[in-house]
């Protein structure tokens, strides 16, 4: 229990979980009436909700200005996301990758959901965030490569070395977590008050593999021209191209498989996904030459 107070404390500044006053079967009515007031875009079902006090029970509650987090219900077409993107965020942050606030609730009906907090709200300020889709131009999402943001995350940077070594860790881990769906629009920069350019903290971070049966490409992204069969000498032959130095490539994730493993056999995920889990990313370690 303190465990889930923690987590829920760092989220929503509370020790209990909030209480959410609708069902799966509402998150879709809920989203109709928000048409026209989010700007939030992507193919998962998905809610701005705000933390507010009814008669003195924290809830959630969904709104179309204020959004403090957003909410994502579970989806048919897709098994177990929510607790998919919870674990794979959690591994994240284990590793020190820069991650907003998140956690599980339940809805109404008991089923999970996951919430994060928004990194591009400051109480009522919008902070200014762009993804790498936009600043490249890119129509298609998945058209480009990591080089292409690496280099231009090095252009737009105030501390470019730091970040572009931080990006590299992140497409290291969703290799290493079987994210073949991360594409332009899953990087982005954040603008400061004094308009100095970071990169964003990360955000959708998934398994794909285990719930996108067949998924053809191990990279939604070229890696030094490759979407599959992805080896440590790629890895390599990309953190060279960014100048990243040998010694420190790999530090964040040498001796981490058995905390992944953990992670995973803790998690929400049913036993079946979290063995297909496991099972990927006992080869992503070998193949990353890194157990």
């Amino acid at each position: 229990m303190k465990k889930e107070q923690s987590r829920w404390r760092k989220i929503f500044g509370i020790d209990k979980e909030p209480f959410v006053d609708f069902t799966l079967a509402g998150v879709s009515l809920k989203a109709q009436e928000m048409v026209g007031k989010m700007s939030i875009s992507g193919v998962q079902p998905k809610l701005s909700v705000k933390l507010a006090a009814k008669a003195d029970s924290p809830h959630l509650e969904v709104t179309g200005e204020g959004g403090q987090y957003i909410l994502k219900p579970q989806a048919q077409a897709f098994a177990n996301l929510p607790e998919n993107e919870d674990l794979c965020m959690t591994i994240a942050e284990d590793l020190d990758i820069d991650t907003p606030p998140h956690c599980l609730v339940h809805l109404k009906d008991r089923s999970l959901a996951y919430v994060v907090k928004r990194f591009d709200r400051e109480g009522r300020r919008k902070i200014h965030q762009e993804d790498f889709a936009q600043i490249l131009g890119k129509q298609d999402k998945y058209d480009g490569s990591v080089e292409e943001i690496g280099r231009k995350l090095k252009e737009v940077s105030e501390v470019p070395g730091l970040d572009v070594q931080l990006f590299f860790e992140r497409v290291v881990f969703n290799f290493l977590i079987g994210n073949g769906d991360a594409h332009a629009k899953n990087y982005s920069i954040i603008y400061n008050e004094e308009g100095f350019v970071r990169l964003a903290p990360a955000y959708d971070l998934v398994c794909s593999r285990i719930v996108i049966p067949g998924e053809s490409d191990e990279s939604a992204l070229t890696i030094i021209g490759k979407k599959n069969r992805i080896q440590r000498k790629d890895m390599d032959n990309l953190a060279g191209y960014l100048g990243i130095q040998e010694k420190i490539r790999f530090e964040k994730f040498k001796g981490k498989k058995e905390l992944f493993r953990s992670r995973i056999a803790g998690s929400e995920l049913p036993k079946n996904l979290a063995n297909d889990f496991d099972k990927l990313l006992i080869e992503r370690f070998k193949r990353l030459e890194l157990e």
